[in-house]
This record gives C-alpha cells, structure tokens and sequence, in this order.
C-alpha cells in the first residue's frame, strides 16, 4: 500500500512461506487503464521452495483445530475486506471489469470464507463414524472402528483468468483447501498479478494474526509453461485445484496422472451450458426468454462458466419470436473490455468458426477490434449440430448458437449427444410437465447443476451447490468447486480400528 487505503503500488514479488522474494527476470501486466508493472517471473526453483515449506507447515496447520482454522479464514475476509478499495481499483484496471463487479465478487470471496469457517465448525465435512466392537459377535468379534476425514497435505491452486478474487488467490480452491487443513501453493494468473499480490497480502496479514506457520500459504506469479509443469508434478503437492480453458486443464491433468504417484487434478474446464425451451413456455413469454437470456449470455462479456451458450427450441413461429427477441437485445449491447489481449484474440477465432460454416446461419454479427468483445449470434438445426463438434466447443465470449429441432423426440436425441456440461436449463411451463419429465434423467446425467426457468449465470455459494459436471466440463464429476462440499475434496477418510483415546485425531475423541 502507498499509505492511503484507496490506492496499492505492487512491488511485484513472489510470497514465499512470509517472505516477499524477488526473481531473476520479470513480465509486464497489460492493464485495461492505470500503468503497467514489473512483475517477478516464477521458476520451478521458487517452486520447490514453496512445496517444501507448505509441507513443513502442514506438519502443524494440519493439525490445528477447527476453532483456530475457522478463526484464520475469518481474518482472511477482514484483511480482504481492509483492503477493499485498493483491491477494486487495482483489479478493474488490470482486468476491465466494472467497479460492481469487483464489488460483488470480493463480497462473494470473503462470504465464502466465512461460511467455511462457520461450516467447519459444525464439523459436518468430517463424516464421522463408529463401529462400536462387538466382542461377542459369533463366529468372529468385531473390533472398535472410528472414520474421519483428515487433511491430504499441500495444494496447489491455478488462479483463473475471469474471476480475479473468487477463484483466484484466496478464492474457493484455496479457501476449501485451508479450511480442510492443507497448506496452499497458489499459481498466480498474469491477467491480475496486481490484485493477487494484494490478496496474498492479505493472506500473509492473517497468517501473522493468527499465528499460523508461514508455509500454509505462498504465491508465485507468472512464469513459463516450466513453472505449472513443475507445481503439478511436485512430489510434496497432494492435489491440484485448477479452473479454466480445456487445452490447458487436460494437460495440466495429464500430468497429474503421470506422477511416479499420481494425485487427484480438480479442473473445473467451461461448458457451453444448453438451455432447452419447452414449447408452452415458448408460446406463452418466448420474447422475454429471449432478451433475458441475452442478458445472461452479454454478462461480463460472456466470461463466466456457465455462459449459456446453446438454446435448444423447436422450429417455427414461437421459436422465431424467441431468436428475435434475443438478437434485438443482443443489437443494444456495448462493445465491452475482454479479460486479455490473448482471451480477446480466442473470441475472434471462435466467432470466425462459425462463419466459415454453410450449416450455420448468422442471425447477429459484429465484428469485435483489440481487447474489446460485441454479442454473435448463429443458427442451426439438430442434425447439423450433431454430425459437427466443433459446434459443441466453448467459445469464451458473448456468442451464442440457436439449435432448431423438430420436435420433442428430437430434443431428446439432441440432449442425450451433448458432452458433460456445468449446467442445463428447462425452459417450461405447466403444460410442459411430460417433456421435461422425458429430459430431467437425461440432463442429470450430462450436467452437475439443473436448473429450471432461469439463467446459469450465478453459482450460488451454499450447502447445496454443485459447480462440476461430467467430463469435459470437470475432470472429476463427484467434486465441487463452489460450496461447501468443495472442502471434501481435500480430505480423504482415515479408519482407526482399536485405536486408544489418546492417540485419536482431536476430531474423534
């Protein structure tokens, strides 16, 4: 900080177990507005150094209390929150995105933090278990067995380009993983090294409140392709928390699987999110599905997750009103900043996929320029869209695909040859009941979250939330990365048999 609580200069070093070190060479942030800086460049020496003093912590911060941890992730959120203005300004000139947005998505970050902390408290993520022995049982006794969840050790977490807080530096990956007992190493994204560097500060500001060992937290900015290799391959790190594009998460993945001992690689990878409009709730409000999904896909320039990019709607009249409807709002959208020259760039290249095929109808095109983004809209049947896969593919943006079919068997067929997703959407009305009744055991085997007459734009942070799919949307379709169950995902369950009171876990005495 510069001494005013509105401003922050970064001084663009790595924090390694408390200590803010500098590298040999450095890298450049490209800010929307504001200046550029220097930023250190991670090597998989800063790396080791990292693993290495996360794995001496978790000898103690695994086993901290729930009292203390909860207590940890409490000042996390106070630091944050301390810091507020600075992190608001320093994120919207790093990633364009709006003052709100930052606004929302800190409170989102802080909230989630609190409620872990709340969570484990309540100890329910520990699924704990007794077996009492049964010394007189026929033909064999039974011993005395205990189950707990405990701690797996470090982990590493990838910062993702879209979400600069919330799924970033302290966001849900590594707020889950601190909440569970687990040492944290962060890769920082370079779309927002400014606002990382500002979190971890906050972090570091609460591991000194709380007493914590330095080693449960460490951020490493930037670095080649070497620095992830490194961090997922790392033979200290026990499991990897990553969110963002395909390419990237499956090879990242690939690499975990690859280990002399391979460890568990939590991507969360996009989806294309179909919505499907049932014929009644089409005759009935199909302009005002229309112009609200449009709302939903334009949102945040189409950078989220659960962008619905797909609508599935039966041909004819109804089904007209509803794609115009959707491309007059679309027609009012302002052209809006992309997170990076890079993501900016992936945008132009999925909208000219589209173009250049004859089994596609423009409905809207815009042509977007430099780091901005303007809403595409295409159109094509069900048959086309199941012999080309590329169609299926995300485009990370405001884009979206009108698919016509024929009718409700054909929505069937057509929801039965989608690829794992995030989420799918029911459109519907009462009259619908039968076909969504036909759809629901389909969609609940494609995506991890169902919803109905609303848009998947906002994942709700609670008990009951699941953010994860079948692949390709997640490599692990039985994990979350937003709620509370996420904290499962680091910890694996232990069963004591006969053990003595003195030499249990806290959690089981």
């Amino acid at each position: 900080m510069d001494g005013t609580p509105h401003s922050f200069t970064p001084h663009g070093r790595h924090l390694i177990a408390g200590d803010w070190v500098a590298g040999a060479s450095s890298f450049a942030s490209e800010p929307v507005s504001g200046p550029a800086h220097q930023f250190s460049m991670g090597t998989p020496e800063l790396v080791d150094a990292a693993c290495r003093a996360a794995e001496e912590a978790f000898w103690t911060y695994g086993y901290t209390t729930r009292e203390d941890r909860a207590a940890f992730l409490n000042a996390i959120a106070d630091e944050i929150e301390a810091r507020a203005e600075a992190i608001t300004l320093i994120g919207t000139q790093e990633t364009g995105l709006p003052e709100g947005r930052l606004q929302g998505e800190r409170g989102r970050t802080t909230g989630q933090l609190r409620l872990f902390a709340a969570h484990i408290l309540k100890g329910d993520h520990l699924d704990r278990r007794h077996d009492p022995a049964l010394p007189d049982r026929q033909p064999l006794p039974r011993p005395d067995i205990k189950l707990v969840q405990r701690p797996i050790g470090p982990v590493a977490v990838f910062g993702a380009s879209n979400f600069p807080l919330a799924f970033s530096t302290a966001g849900g990956d590594t707020a889950s993983a601190l909440a569970a007992g687990c040492p944290v190493v962060v890769k920082g994204h370079s779309a927002h090294p400014g606002t990382a560097e500002i979190v971890a500060e906050a972090v570091l500001a609460a591991i000194e409140k709380c007493g914590m060992p330095k080693g449960v937290f460490s951020l490493i900015q930037g670095g080649k392709r070497d620095v992830g290799t490194s961090l997922v391959q790392h033979p200290l790190i026990r499991a990897v928390g990553f969110t963002g594009s395909l390419s990237g998460g499956r090879a990242l993945f690939d690499l975990c699987a690859q280990r002399p001992e391979p460890i568990p690689f939590f991507g969360e990878l996009g989806s294309v999110n179909p919505m499907f409009l049932l014929p009644e709730a089409v005759k009935a409000r199909g302009a005002q599905i229309g112009s609200g999904w449009a709302g939903s896909l334009a949102m945040g320039a189409g950078q989220f997750c659960t962008n619905p990019g797909i609508a599935v709607v039966e041909s004819g009249p109804a089904g007209d009103a509803f794609v115009q409807a959707a491309a007059e709002a679309l027609k009012q959208v302002s052209p809006q900043w992309m997170l990076t020259n890079g993501i900016a760039q992936a945008y132009r290249d999925g909208k000219a996929r589209f173009d250049g095929r004859n089994a596609v109808r423009p409905v809207l095109t815009n042509d977007s320029e430099g780091r901005h983004a303007l809403p595409n809209l295409y159109e094509t049947d069900a048959s086309n869209y199941l012999q080309d896969h590329a169609l299926g593919e995300e485009v990370f943006g405001p884009l979206g695909l009108v698919v016509r079919v024929s009718g409700a068997d054909e929505m069937e067929a057509l929801a039965k040859g989608f690829e794992g997703q995030l989420t799918a959407t029911i459109h519907m009305d009462d009259g619908d009941t039968a076909l969504a009744q036909r759809l629901m055991p389909v969609l609940e085997r494609k995506a991890g979250r169902v919803l109905v007459n609303g848009f998947p734009t906002g994942v709700e942070v609670s008990d009951a939330m699941v953010h994860g799919g079948p692949y390709p949307a997640s490599t692990n379709f039985g994990a979350t990365s937003v709620g509370t169950m996420s904290i499962r995902r680091f910890l694996r369950p232990v069963s004591y048999q006969n053990v003595p009171d003195a030499l249990l876990p806290d959690d089981l005495k």
